[in-house]
Parts: C-alpha cells; structure tokens; sequence
C-alpha cells in the first residue's frame, strides 16, 4: 500500500519544491528540506505518483504521471510563495529540468542533483549499461516486465554508516522510508523515455541551474549527465563537482555543501528579482 510521504516546511515567501528520484522517497530530500528551511524558505518535498509502496504500484505508473505529480506539486506552493524554485535528485532532476522548460513563467531557478540521463556510473555492470538500451524494446513487447534491476552496494553511497542505515530499510521491505531495493525494467524504460524527451528540452530551459555533481558518481558518470545540463541549457549555470561523494549527494559527505550552495543560489535569485 502506498504511503504519503511527502511534507510541507512553511517558511517565507520563496519557495522550493524537492523532487526525489525514481524508486526513491521524499526522504531522501530531508536534510536537504530542513537546511533550507532553516535559511527561511518555504519547503516542499513531493512524493512522486506510484513511489513508495511496491514495485506493482510503481509499475502502475509511467513518466506522465510522475510529471503530473510535480506539476501539481508546483501548483500547491506557488499558492504559497512569490518565488518558486524547483530541485530534483537524479531522476527528480531530469523532472525538475522538465518543469523550468515547460513553465519558464513559474520556475525561478533549479537545483540539478547528481542529474542521470543514463545509468553509466562505475558501479554499474557492463551487461546492464549494454541492456538499459533495450529496456523500451521489451516493454513495448511485454518482455522481461516482471524483472529488477537490483542495486548493489555502495547503492550510491560513500559514507559507510548511512549506506548501512539506508540498505537495512530498503532491504526490510520499508519502501516508505528508503525506497525499492530494485528498479523495476518496465519504470526504468518509463525513465529512459522521460530522459530522451528532458534531453530535447535542455535548450528551453533559461532559468538558472545550480549543478550539483560527484565526479566520482557510482551511478551516473559526470561527463555524460551533468556535463550535458551545463552545455545545452540556455540559462545561466553554477557547475560544482564534489569528491567526496557518490551519487546521492543530498544525504552523503558533503551534505552540508549541498545545502549551503542551494541557499546561496536561490537567495541570490529572489534578491535580485
């Protein structure tokens, strides 16, 4: 069954929305939600349509529906805030970059972390890089739809200790707190479909994006992620590549970085407009 997991943080008038990534949950967008607003923003954190139940709940759903649920959730701040800004983690990023190019009159800015147009990172098995590609092909033809792909460690992780935390809950089956274990093939062809469209999209994309990155990214190589952001969107960038990190930045070493970069960045746009 799924839970509600997402949460309101009522702050001042400029708001961001947070946006988690695919088999994710709100949470992992927490400690990112709370330094925020602790600077004084007003915090939403979404819980994307079909996350944090089973993999047949996920699987019920396609990228269309995810959009929708960001969509919806801009809707829901913007009643609250002057100033809307929008951050997304991996595949929340690429929703994230959709909704600046789709509403350039409501996004302010956006928050790109550890973006993943392709799942290229070290940690990734050469089969799976080779595979992902056909990952459409057999949903089209209902092939291999009842598959995962089942993350192994680090499970995007440098710190020991939270990686532990984080692998118990997904692993006890508590989807609502730490997400799936496994990515199902018929979400990740859903997400490679919502990445090729985001790709197109870059050039439309004038809001200034912060890119947040680790170059030593376990999960989506720098070059052919975040590098592709920086290049192709027409909008001012802030490139910052971390090191001691591994793909989800939000909640690893350099957490705090992420935060204090995020609060300068947004800060300066709602002053300067």
């Amino acid at each position: 069954m799924i839970q509600d997991s997402s949460y309101f943080l009522p702050g001042n008038r400029n708001g961001v929305l947070l946006v988690h990534g695919l088999t994710g949950t709100p949470n992992e967008m927490r400690i990112l939600a709370k330094g925020l607003h602790q600077a004084g923003f007003t915090v939403y954190a979404m819980q994307l349509a079909g996350h944090c139940g089973d993999e047949a709940d996920l699987c019920q759903t396609t990228w269309r529906d995810w959009y929708a649920s960001v969509q919806k959730a801009a809707q829901f701040l913007k009643q609250k805030v002057d100033c809307l800004f929008v951050a997304g983690l991996s595949m929340g990023a690429l929703l994230a970059l959709k909704l600046a190019a789709d509403q350039p009159e409501l996004v302010r800015g956006v928050g790109v972390y550890g973006v993943t147009f392709s799942y290229d990172g070290w940690s990734i098995p050469f089969w799976a890089k080779q595979s992902f590609v056909l990952l459409p092909f057999f949903k089209k033809f209902h092939l291999f739809q009842k598959t995962s792909f089942i993350e192994k460690p680090p499970y995007g992780l440098k710190d020991e200790r939270i990686r532990a935390t984080v692998a118990a809950s997904m692993f006890s089956g508590d989807s609502a707190s730490a997400g799936l274990a496994g990515n199902p093939f018929p979400a990740l062809a859903e997400m490679q479909a919502l990445a090729k469209i985001v790709r197109r999209q870059l050039p439309q994309i004038t809001a200034p994006c912060l890119i947040m990155h680790s170059g030593h990214d376990d999960i989506a190589n720098i070059k052919t992620n975040a590098r592709l952001v920086e290049k192709y969107v027409s909008g001012v960038t802030k490139f910052i590549v971390l090191d001691d990190s591994y793909h989800l930045i939000t909640i690893d070493r350099q957490r705090r970085e992420v935060i204090n970069e995020s609060v300068a960045f947004f800060e300066h746009i709602a002053q300067t407009a």
